[in-house]
């Protein structure tokens, strides 16, 4: 089985580190910053830079090259030229959320989804984790990884005002999220436009009016360009 070194010690790179460890792929150690990684390449298949994106070029130059390795990084909006100058290069961004190295190693070996580019040993990667693969090309991957934030931390933050605004009526969070999973749902089964239901979906501006007036002032703006958007995606698929 292959070899792999992990830059990072970070949620992202333990995780990493786990899963591979468990698929049965050698694991040539975890450094971190007070290493010296000039011969991090070096007796290994794979070295993965799993160090915040704007760190990822300065980690690269810093590690002498080794012609038989491939050298990949995790980030997601980031394409291969940041590893120069290193010639094997792959990009590797794991589609899923990684809150803990426990939990990341379970999610990374759950059918998840990856971005891939560069070397073929990225795919690799991805087939020894049971993962499924999409190649996304450098001039592309800062609006791969938008979608991904909009995915993820949008989401997250549109549910803070749900919870926010639920506070309001006196009424908790957790009554929402069976909704929510049920919308998701929706969404992969019909698509977000044949998913879209509510006041905005139907026209009825009386209601959102409604809805404004309740809110707290600092809640509206959200609200509005959402409602808009609602508008939109109904004149759309109509």
């Amino acid at each position: 089985m292959p070899t792999v070194r992990v830059i990072g010690r970070g949620r992202a790179g333990r995780s990493l580190a786990t899963a591979l460890g468990r698929a049965g792929w050698g694991i040539g150690g975890l450094l971190g910053r007070d290493n010296d990684v000039t011969g991090a390449a070096e007796g290994i298949d794979l070295l993965v830079l799993a160090v915040p994106d704007a760190a990822v070029a300065d980690v690269a130059r810093a590690v002498h090259p080794v012609a038989s390795t491939v050298v990949a990084h995790l980030a997601g909006s980031l394409g291969l030229d940041v590893l120069a100058p290193h010639e094997r290069r792959a990009a590797i961004h794991p589609l899923v959320a990684l809150p803990d190295a426990e939990l990341g190693a379970v999610r990374l070996t759950g059918g998840a989804w990856f971005a891939v580019a560069g070397d073929p040993l990225a795919r690799a990667v991805v087939d020894a984790l049971g993962g499924r693969s999409f190649t996304v090309d450098d001039e592309r991957r800062a609006a791969y990884h938008a979608a991904a934030v909009i995915a993820s931390n949008h989401l997250v933050a549109l549910l803070a005002q749900v919870e926010r605004v639920a506070a309001v009526a006196g009424v908790p969070l957790e009554a929402y999220l069976d909704l929510v999973r049920a919308t998701v749902e929706n969404v992969a089964v019909l698509g977000p436009a044949a998913a879209l239901t509510g006041p905005a979906a139907r026209g009825d501006e009386t209601t959102i009016a409604r809805h404004l007036e309740a809110l707290p002032e600092e809640e509206r703006v959200l609200y509005e360009v959402l409602a808009d958007a609602c508008r939109r995606l109904a004149a759309w698929k109509s």
